[in-house]
């Protein structure tokens, strides 16, 4: 998204932002995240044993999908005019609505949830988010995505 006045961010809230593209998530990257995180959960890296499971099949963690948003989501949350930086803050909520298989491709719709100027230069965003799977009623996730923005004042 384009860089936006003050004025323009607070006339975003309740607004979609955007929906992005398709990312497949394969067993490969599942398995490179398991290895970052040292999380090698069975239901995550060994097809054949996650076979027997009620998923059929791996499933990617998580927090894999929690760490795509800002891949998914930064082409279209709206950069405050003068921004000098910006920090994730953390998250109000977060559910896992429902498990992404290997395999599938996931996606992320987002709206601008809230704007607060916590002291003078700085943006507090709340991004509420919806991460979607292909072909799935369901989504992998929910969460409202905090980001703290440093402007020149």
């Amino acid at each position: 998204m384009s860089i936006v006045s003050r004025q323009q961010l607070d006339s975003l809230v309740g607004k979609e932002l955007g929906v992005s593209d398709w990312f497949a998530i394969d067993q490969q990257r599942v398995n490179d995240f398991a290895d970052v995180t040292l999380d090698h959960q069975f239901i995550h890296v060994d097809p054949e044993r996650a076979r027997a499971t009620q998923f059929k099949g791996t499933i990617a963690h998580g927090f894999l999908t929690l760490s795509l948003l800002v891949h998914l989501c930064l082409p279209f949350i709206p950069e405050p005019a003068n921004r000098e930086l910006v920090v994730n803050y953390g998250f109000d909520k977060i559910r896992f609505v429902a498990p992404v298989r290997t395999g599938k491709r996931i996606r992320a719709r987002s709206a601008l949830g809230s704007v607060e100027e916590r002291k003078p230069g700085q943006i507090l965003l709340r991004v509420d988010v919806t991460v979607e799977i292909e072909g799935e009623d369901r989504p992998a996730l929910v969460a409202e995505w905090l980001s703290l923005h440093v402007v020149k004042s």
